[in-house]
């Protein structure tokens, strides 16, 4: 879905919320809240996107979480500080998956929600690292294979790690703004960096010794391992020495 088809549903939605649902005083949003809120909302909504659908799982249930989460933004727009807007959407967004998760955790089992091993199952096809670009057509064909492979290793991590890693090398977040919408101290956020780089480096090993089994076992040649290229193995070796990397404020 392209953006400004995701911004007009989003404005619908928010706007028919807003109309039918009783609201008090205290939640109606101010006379100047909606123009001002678009303003500061929108450019945000691909990473609230974005993020949504890296901890749900699945497209329809992103859309609604992002739906759900600006319609909360809106109605306590008032309370927003003029801080940074991106890391406050974005605690909104993950608060209110993580909502839906513990709700629909209870009431499939009474089971509480463990997002501490919560992985995504279900659909495939996941944002992540652009996949266009110029270059050698077999090239940007690797390219492709190896951005999906570490998709895929990534979705399997449970989220207290995937989450950081998206936060971190997907959108390009400070430290600070991760602390902001996880809700945890730098130090656990960074701690959580690392661990997960470890975590995805080993499931796309693993990956890509399963993708080369069986032609080892039908093969004359010696079975070497693959060795992930400089692209896969990327995420596990970025520093966490607090020094800046891409403009960002460690």
């Amino acid at each position: 879905m392209s953006q400004l088809r995701r911004q007009t549903d989003l404005l619908g939605h928010c706007d028919a919320r807003l109309r039918e649902a009783p609201v008090t005083d205290a939640d109606k949003p101010g006379a100047q809240a909606p123009g001002r809120f678009e303003a500061l909302a929108l450019p945000h909504l691909d990473a609230a996107y974005n993020l949504a659908r890296w901890l749900s799982g699945s497209a329809s249930d992103a859309d609604d979480i992002v739906q759900e989460a600006y319609l909360r933004a809106l109605r306590f727009f008032d309370g927003f500080r003029g801080e940074n807007a991106r890391a406050w959407l974005l605690a909104i967004v993950r608060n209110t998956w993580l909502t839906e998760w513990r709700r629909r955790s209870d009431a499939a089992d009474g089971t509480p929600f463990d997002e501490a091993t919560h992985g995504l199952h279900g659909d495939a096809s996941l944002p992540g690292w652009d996949d266009t670009g110029p270059g050698d057509p077999e090239m940007l064909a690797v390219r492709r294979d190896e951005r999906a492979l570490v998709r895929d290793a990534l979705a399997t991590l449970p989220v207290v790690f995937r989450e950081v890693l998206v936060l971190r090398e997907m959108e390009d977040m400070s430290y600070r703004e991760i602390e902001t919408i996880v809700g945890v101290p730098a130090g656990t956020v960074m701690s959580r960096l690392a661990r997960g780089r470890q975590m995805l480096a080993a499931a796309v090993r693993a990956a890509q010794d399963a993708a080369h089994k069986p032609a080892a076992v039908t093969s004359n040649e010696p079975n070497v391992p693959n060795a992930p290229s400089a692209q896969i193995t990327h995420l596990a070796r970025l520093p966490l020495d607090g020094t800046t990397r891409g403009g960002r404020d460690e």
